[in-house]
């Protein structure tokens, strides 16, 4: 039985030969890289904006509770 180029006999069934890998990205990965970037956008951010931080008031001063 002549087998075909590009295919081989696997137990009496003829198979096509296996393609040669290509590195590609799953619509997971994909996913999972938007996601990541969304997330260090959200939580650390994307420029460095300075936060001003609230006036903080003087204690209130009070007389000591001595009769």
């Amino acid at each position: 039985m002549p087998v075909p180029e590009g295919y081989h006999v696997v137990r009496s069934h003829i198979r096509r030969n296996p393609r040669p890998s290509t590195k590609k990205m799953s619509g997971w990965t994909i996913a999972g890289i938007c996601a990541l970037v969304w997330l260090w956008g959200h939580f650390i951010g994307f420029s460095h904006t300075e936060t001003t931080t609230p006036n903080k008031p003087a204690p209130a001063v009070s007389a000591p509770a001595g009769r």
